[in-house]
Formats: C-alpha cells, structure tokens, sequence
C-alpha cells in the first residue's frame, strides 16, 4: 500500500502535464492584467554560484522580454544545508572551476532589496535562484531550462541558443593507458540524482577502460539529516526535467526509505563482490524511481536482483550479510574526508573529489587528464 501510494503521488507531482498546467495558471495574473512578465533573481552576497549567476544577468535581460527583478537573500538554513563549511568550500572551488570553463567574469558587489521573506512564500531555500511563475530554476547549471522557457513563451527571438548550456559527455577515442585509473563512485539508493548519474558514470569507466569503485553510503535521512519539505519537492521536480534531458525514465518512483535501502545495500555489496555492482546499482534505481518497484518486498527485490544477473539463490545469503554497515560507514568517513557531505560524489584515482550530477563532464576531464599523463 505505502508503495502505491508513492507511485501515484510521485507520478502526479513530475507530471509534465500538470506542470504545463501549473505555467499556464501562474500566467494567468500576469495576462489578465497586462503586465511584463517578471523572472525574480534571488542573490546570496557570500555565494560563490550567485557571483556567476549575477554576472549573466545584463544578458539575459538584454535577450528576453521580462524583467528581472533581483533580490538579496541570506544563506540556506541548517535544515536545507546541513553542512555549510563543507558547502562553502566546495562552492568556491566549483565555481572556479565553472568560471574558467565558461570564461565568466564573477560579479562580487550586488546590491538589491531584501527578498528573503518572498524566496521562503514562493518555496525555495537557496541563492543563486531564478523564479518564474510557478518554477524554479538554480544557478547557470538550470539556466538553460530558464532560457528554453522564456523562448517557447514567445518571450524571444527564434533560435536563440543558451548562455550556458551543460556540456555534453567528449567519449573521446585514442585515450589509454596502461595503468587503468579508478573512478570512485559514492552513491546512495535513495538519490535521484544518484540514479540519473550512474547510466553516465558506467558509460565513461567502460569507454575509457577505467576501474568503478562503487562507494555506498546511508541516505542523508537515515544518517540523521533532515531533508525539508520545500528541498524534495524541488529535488523531485529538478530531477524529472533533467532525466528528460538526458532521455531517462523517472517519477513512478517507490520510496526506498528504510529497510528497502538496506535490504538492497546488502544485496549491492553482494553484487559487487560478485562482479555485478554496477548493474545491481543501475537496475535498484531505474526499479525504484522510475518502475515503481517495492525493493522492500521479496518479489520486487527478487525482480530487480535477477535482471542484474545475481543468482537467486544467494539472496537469502547476502540479505543476511550484515557488513555491508561497516562498509558504508567507511565510505562516508572517506566522503566527508573528500571535504564533501552527499551523493552523487566522484573522483579519479587521488585527485579532487567532484559533486553533483552535473558535473560529471568535469570527471571526464579528469579522466581524460589522468589517461594522458599516464600514457
């Protein structure tokens, strides 16, 4: 029942049809009464991702038929950003990175009013954030999707292309080495974006012949960190246009919270031991969030276990294994060791640790880096 429930609450909240429907019905105010459309801006003084951000937005204005109203608001609370020393230090070396990459000039004085008490009404919970009528869209990482909006409300010239756009995967040819580097992968069971990340990590450690190193750890919730209300809602729906973007099933999701988790962590360390963790891993979350699997029932965990090749009659082994508590635990001493705090997290043999699915072409580069300095 309380897998049921999930499904058919997950499925109408990434419903692409309820989301056009909930554009539509925030415009309405705004046609009815003829006003510009507003795109608000949200900007976090002592944010790394707001000073990129900032420095896009004589563009963006200069490009679309809105008006950008910006905002100041103060850093996330400890309920949303749990470990804010280890998120500002990541912030400030990602965003470096980011700027280079993009040759982006970071603003560093903005000045605008307070719209704290209006990020919080319209539900988020971070700087660096764009809001129009009934979305939310973070830093230059969403922007695209922001863009992709304003164009196809008529809110542009034709043919416009993003600001900034993700990069695509290189998959170059040629690249080897003799030494075969390892890609360290910590992911979680609960993370949607733990989910859309893994087609893409397999897809770099098999072209480029490198070592996948599964580190599991807890969900944040099951170590004892809050994810608020406002936080998963945005996740949730973040995750959905991103899967579309990278043309992969999500939202008929079965909340593995609890028992399924550790019940399928037993079963990933068996499968990896076996040979088998990536294709465990991959069909566990393809199962959960985008099939609706019940991974704490015996039939669906059987279902998502067989499909990956484990032998059925080893489950009842591994499901009784309980060493996989040892192992998850060392993976998230190492991660925070990382100077990182959550999943998906990856890094190339000994070098930086990176966060985020979006940042895996970053990975790439480091792949590719590694390969020809050990070639």
């Amino acid at each position: 029942m309380k897998a049921a429930i999930s499904r058919t609450l997950t499925r109408t909240l990434t419903s692409p049809t309820l989301r056009d429907w909930r554009w539509r019905l925030a415009a309405v105010p705004r046609r009815l009464q003829g006003q510009q459309p507003v795109v608000h801006y949200f900007h976090q003084a002592d944010d790394p991702y707001s000073h990129l951000t900032a420095s896009l937005l004589p563009q963006l204005q200069q490009r679309y038929r809105v008006r950008i109203a910006s905002h100041l608001v103060p850093p996330p609370s400890m309920e949303n950003a749990p470990d804010l020393a280890r998120l500002g230090e990541w912030s400030a070396r990602d965003a470096r990175r980011l700027a280079g990459h993009f040759k982006l000039a970071p603003v560093r004085e903005f000045s605008a009013p307070d719209g704290g008490e209006l990020r919080q009404r319209l539900g988020h919970y971070l700087g660096a954030t764009f809001y129009f009528e009934g979305e939310w869209y973070w830093g230059i990482d969403r922007l695209h999707h922001l863009e992709r909006r304003l164009a196809d409300a008529g809110l542009a010239e034709a043919g416009l292309q993003p600001l900034v756009a993700p990069p695509d995967l290189l998959l170059e040819e040629g690249v080897s080495s003799t030494q075969a580097p390892v890609l360290h992968f910590f992911c979680s069971l609960r993370s949607p974006y733990t989910w859309i990340a893994t087609p893409r990590i397999r897809q770099l450690a098999e072209h480029y012949g490198a070592e996948l190193r599964l580190r599991f750890v807890l969900p944040m919730v099951m170590r004892g960190l809050p994810v608020p209300i406002e936080k998963r809602l945005y996740i949730l729906r973040d995750t959905k246009r991103e899967a579309e973007r990278l043309g992969l099933p999500f939202g008929t999701i079965a909340d593995p919270l609890g028992a399924p988790t550790e019940r399928g962590l037993a079963l990933l360390q068996h499968a990896i031991g076996q040979g088998k963790g990536p294709e465990f891993l991959e069909s566990f979350l393809r199962g959960v969030f985008a099939e609706g699997i019940d991974a704490g029932s015996d039939r669906g965990l059987a279902r998502i276990a067989q499909r990956a090749g484990l032998d059925p009659d080893e489950l009842a082994v591994a499901l009784a294994d309980p060493s996989w508590r040892a192992v998850a635990e060392a993976n998230r001493s190492e991660m925070l060791g990382e100077g990182l705090w959550g999943v998906p997290s990856f890094r190339i043999d000994d070098l930086p640790a990176l966060w985020g699915q979006d940042r895996i072409w970053m990975l790439e580069q480091d792949l590719i880096g590694q390969l020809t300095r050990q070639g």
